[in-house]
């Protein structure tokens, strides 16, 4: 379906052509990547894909390890945010452990683990992982958006939980987009200047030197965003429509259009983290996300539940509203 097929068709429904804004901009993109002029955005689903990080030794983050296993306990418990935003939207939620350092939880539903192993080595002495481990993590993530596929979802999303991450993903946006270290690294969850300070000197030092490749991305990658890179890069291939959340879920759709060419024309961007680094990965993948100036930065997959009823409002326009055709109205 073409820019023009879709453009002739919100321009005859009754309104003036542009006047819903941005929202017709997200209408003719979903009408785009579905290829269909009645997009559905229902079933839906999110997918939070968890692990740990060794360079938390580094002292990178004001959250201790532990965290990670106890939020996805509070996720699957059903307290965290993404927990509740996901309920508030419709949209289904899937945990699934793919590094997490903490104890496996006891199977339950909406619990997959597929660990790796118990999370990443440090990235600040050696490569954090191999790439036999990053190709098995990808294939995880891989593996949930073909399910999700063959469940018949329309719409998915990846969310993320694992303290440090920001550290990874500040790595990976300096390594893919050029963009200076200070540029790039930010607070994470409430780091102090001590922390930030130790935590852009750990990401210069991981960067220095690398040239962007699968080899330098497996070298500073978490098993959660090999994940995520994995899982967009097959939700694209099997034509799905792919919400993407904030810093570390975009960071991973950049290894993913890196290294699967074509994903970015599956994704719509939910929002602009309050995180630094977002801007330049946004860029690199030229999208620009919904949510413009409402400081976001928890991850979770947050940032893409929210922005799912404005994907409703957008899909129940093309489809519902009537044409002036068939309304009987005539310009004079």
């Amino acid at each position: 379906m073409t820019h023009d097929e879709i453009a002739r068709h919100l321009d005859s429904l009754t309104k003036p052509p542009g006047s819903l804004g941005r929202l017709e901009e997200l209408a003719a993109r979903l009408c785009s990547i579905q290829a269909s002029l009645a997009p559905r955005t229902r079933p839906r689903r999110l997918v939070v894909f968890a692990a740990d990080h060794g360079v938390v030794a580094e002292g990178v983050s004001a959250w201790p390890q532990a965290v990670t296993g106890l939020m996805v306990r509070n996720i699957l418990a059903g307290g965290a945010a993404s927990s509740v935003l996901a309920r508030s939207t419709d949209t289904e939620l899937v945990l699934v452990d793919v590094g997490a350092a903490s104890d496996p939880l006891p199977p339950q539903a909406g619990y997959v683990v597929s660990r790796v192993r118990p999370g990443t080595r440090n990235l600040a002495r050696e490569p954090a992982l191999t790439v036999a481990e990053f190709d098995q993590a990808w294939e995880v993530g891989a593996g949930m958006a073909r399910g999700a596929g063959a469940d018949g979802m329309r719409v998915v999303a990846a969310g993320e939980m694992g303290i440090g991450n920001t550290t990874a993903a500040a790595c990976l946006a300096t390594l893919l987009t050029g963009t200076p270290v200070d540029h790039v690294v930010g607070r994470g969850a409430g780091a102090d200047d001590a922390t930030l300070a130790r935590k852009r000197a750990v990401v210069g030092a991981a960067t220095r030197g690398r040239t962007p490749g699968k080899p330098a991305v497996v070298a500073v990658a978490g098993l959660e965003i090999a994940a995520m890179a994995g899982f967009y890069a097959a939700a694209a291939a099997a034509g799905l429509t792919v919400v993407l959340d904030g810093f570390i879920a975009t960071a991973a759709a950049l290894v993913a259009e890196t290294l699967a060419p074509g994903v970015r024309d599956h994704l719509i961007a939910a929002h602009r983290s309050a995180e630094p680094g977002h801007e330049p990965l946004l860029r690199a993948l030229g999208v620009t996300p919904l949510l413009d100036s409402w400081q976001m930065r928890l991850g979770e997959g947050t940032g893409a539940l929210a922005v799912m009823p404005l994907l409703d409002a957008a899909a129940a326009v093309v489809r519902e509203m009537a044409t002036f055709d068939q309304a009987g109205i005539r310009a004079t």
